[in-house]
């Protein structure tokens, strides 16, 4: 009788990926709309929105997920006028799916422990809505969610000072 060898396989589970992302601040057309092309164009870093993307580990979920927090009406002119003078304006938690990642302006932050949609989703039930630039806005949120996904504080410093303050 031969004897069979088996031997125990421990799945690995992966884990997630956490990215960070900017794009252009969203404003109303005209003027507005123009300064803040330009402004993304030319990589300043103080005028770009940020948002959190998880590529889940998963082959179930093929899709990456964008979570981040902005005004409710980004394109309102009284909406960007209040937010601009230090007022809170009411905002929104967004998330969406991405059929791919960004090929510019997407950086890869870490890996989540455990499942980071799950976590994400979380946090954002905690997030205060109301919006304040330079206090509560999309980059507190960035961090933020970074934080609770990665352990990694500050993330959006690393990344300016990576750099050199721009893109």
């Amino acid at each position: 009788m031969s004897a069979l060898l088996f031997t125990k396989s421990t799945p690995t589970r992966s884990k997630d990926e956490v990215y960070v992302a900017a794009v252009a601040l969203r404003a109303t057309k005209g003027p507005a709309q123009l300064l803040m092309s330009t402004a993304y164009s030319l990589s300043v870093w103080d005028l770009q929105h940020f948002m959190v993307i998880i590529k889940p580990f998963s082959p179930l979920l093929s899709q990456a997920i964008v979570f981040d927090f902005q005004p409710e009406d980004p394109e309102n002119i009284y909406t960007a006028l209040a937010a601009l003078s230090g007022r809170a304006v009411p905002g929104v938690v967004l998330t969406r799916k991405l059929r791919k990642l960004p090929r510019s302006r997407c950086w890869f932050v870490g890996y989540a422990e455990g499942n980071a949609v799950d976590k994400a989703y979380d946090f954002n039930n905690t997030w205060e809505v109301d919006l304040r630039i330079g206090l509560h806005d999309c980059r507190d949120y960035t961090n933020g969610l970074v934080e609770q996904l990665t352990g990694e504080k500050l993330v959006l410093e690393h990344l300016r000072r990576r750099n050199g303050g721009q893109s």
